[in-house]
């Protein structure tokens, strides 16, 4: 049943692809049924680069299975002979896992030399997609990184970044810019971009940084038991960990500098940092205490994702931009003692963890916060509810691939996500006036929907006609059934636009039990309307 709704997580071939076409010279051949290179099509429409899809299927019949016969070695041997690629990887998908066929024995009897493949048979049905790429790629390091010799200037290697990743060239253009400002070179990104050869020279680098908490951080650990290598994991998102995170790099490098007689660095100027490199690196330190930014101070905010961005997030916009985080949450059980870890203090209960997006939409409901930062789930469920919401995690729609320079890292990110957020979100007068009269002051036709109630008394506007006690001027109860309503206070509400009506009525009614009032009165509903538009 759950194949009928959406999944945070894709499946493990998806993760597999994450990896395997993000590499140079490498080629993955998945045996499956006819059907399952739906991972093609997903790449063609997200990703932005002119490459196809370096993947084939191996083509798994009844009538093969019948036969006792198999597509795979002919299937791998024709790959390496048209592509010639350094490495063949082979894995199963939901479907023939259940076959538990010996796919490395298959794949040997190609012909094909053993150095060149790669069998990574996980199983589907309990492996989703980061699990199975953070263990591709780890099993990858261990493959491959040999002892080489340290470079002569101070370099490290990017780990984690994988294709479809969020937000992915854009991050690594703003790492790469601020590494060049350190005086920092970089010696492997991988797996993006990265091939067998490079994969061989990542011990070579002084320090790794691994700032997925979802993919890297395994390959990262195996690099530093094994040659001793350094790591640096914290994800710059926003002005105070991109920060430390500089300073993190700062200190690993010059301790390896120290030990091997060079010159350390030093922390630039951080104007050097900047696009113009005259100016501040970040507006946000400045924007946030500006009259137009002030409307954020304590505005109710929700942040649901992977692990990587919601903690990242959580603390930026309480840190940096005075919001109140209601709520957080992930679908990463494997990871949620971390995040709990990361925001000890941040959240005021506990952390949602969930894979049900249904559950966090009617968290969401429920509590209408004035900004939601989560994923493309999160997005279809609060455009249903009139709720601001920002895309800032996996799965992520179309839009969310972009051929611009739109990073979530490092200085330049953090103006970014305080951009999208002053855009997302209704603030200030525009919230004041489009949440209690949602036409900023333009004229709006609405349905006229005729009603009858019981004692058929006709109604308009999609309104029930309210009973003859409320007529009288008596409480009416919500739509909600958990506070009343003065007929005063209802007429008052029902000059609001219909498309913002229920927003408004859950906004007053929150505003009335926070002061304690059991009852919508006129005077109520107005100092709920000061209250919240102020």
């Amino acid at each position: 049943m759950r194949l009928a709704f959406w999944l945070y997580e894709g499946t493990a071939l998806h993760g597999v692809s994450r990896v395997t076409n993000s590499m140079k010279g490498v080629h993955t051949v998945y045996h499956a049924p006819q059907g399952d290179d739906y991972i093609t099509a997903t790449y063609t429409m997200l990703e932005r680069t002119p490459d196809f899809p370096k993947l084939s299927i191996s083509v798994v019949r009844g009538q093969d299975l019948a036969r006792g016969t198999s597509r795979l070695p002919g299937t791998v041997k024709q790959v390496d002979e048209h592509y010639n690629p350094e490495l063949i990887v082979v894995a199963p998908s939901c479907s023939t896992a259940l076959l538990q066929e010996d796919l490395a024995q298959m794949a040997r009897s190609s012909g094909v030399a053993d150095e060149k493949i790669m069998v990574y048979a996980v199983n589907p049905f309990r492996v989703s997609e980061n699990e199975a790429a953070e263990g591709l790629f780890t099993e990858l390091v261990k493959r491959y990184a040999a002892d080489c010799p340290k470079t002569e200037k101070p370099s490290v290697n990017l780990l984690g970044f994988t294709s479809l990743g969020f937000h992915l060239r854009a991050n690594l253009t703003s790492l790469r810019r601020m590494l060049a400002t350190l005086g920092v070179e970089v010696n492997v990104t991988a797996p993006w971009g990265a091939g067998v050869s490079d994969l061989k020279r990542l011990p070579a680098a002084w320090i790794n940084i691994a700032p997925y908490r979802e993919i890297g951080c395994n390959a990262a650990a195996y690099l530093k038991e094994t040659f001793g290598m350094p790591s640096v994991t914290e994800a710059p998102i926003g002005v105070l960990a991109t920060t430390r995170w500089l300073k993190a790099i700062i200190e690993e490098i010059n301790r390896i500098a120290a030990e091997r007689g060079v010159p350390p660095i030093a922390m630039p100027e951080m104007r050097k940092f900047s696009l113009d490199g005259q100016s501040a690196p970040s507006g946000v330190p400045w924007f946030a205490r500006t009259a137009d930014m002030e409307s954020f101070s304590n505005k109710r905010a929700f942040v649901f994702g992977d692990a990587t961005q919601v903690v990242g997030v959580v603390k930026f916009l309480k840190a940096e931009l005075g919001m109140k985080i209601i709520g957080a949450g992930t679908y990463l059980a494997s990871q949620a003692d971390w995040v709990r870890s990361q925001l000890q203090g941040y959240l005021p209960g506990e952390l949602m963890v969930t894979d049900k997006f249904q559950e966090v939409a009617q968290f969401i409901e429920d509590e209408m916060p004035e900004l939601v930062c989560g994923t493309q789930m999160e997005r279809h469920s609060c455009r249903k509810l009139d709720a601001p919401c920002m895309v800032i995690s996996p799965p992520t729609h179309i839009e969310n691939h972009l051929l611009g320079y739109y990073p979530f890292f490092g200085f330049d990110g953090a103006d970014v996500i305080a951009d999208r957020v002053y855009t997302s979100a209704k603030l200030g007068l525009e919230k004041h006036l489009i949440d209690f009269f949602g036409d900023a002051g333009l004229e709006y036709e609405e349905p006229e929907t005729a009603t009858v109630s019981s004692n058929g008394t006709a109604g308009a506007h999609g309104e029930e006609a309210v009973s003859s006690p409320a007529a009288a001027g008596a409480a009416a109860p919500s739509a909600s059934g958990e506070m009343g309503w003065t007929d005063e206070a209802e007429k008052m509400l029902n000059k609001v636009p219909f498309f913002v009506r229920k927003k408004v009525r859950k906004n007053t009614e929150n505003f009335a039990r926070e002061i304690g009032e059991p009852l919508i009165s006129a005077d109520v509903f107005r100092k709920a309307k000061e209250h919240l538009g102020g």
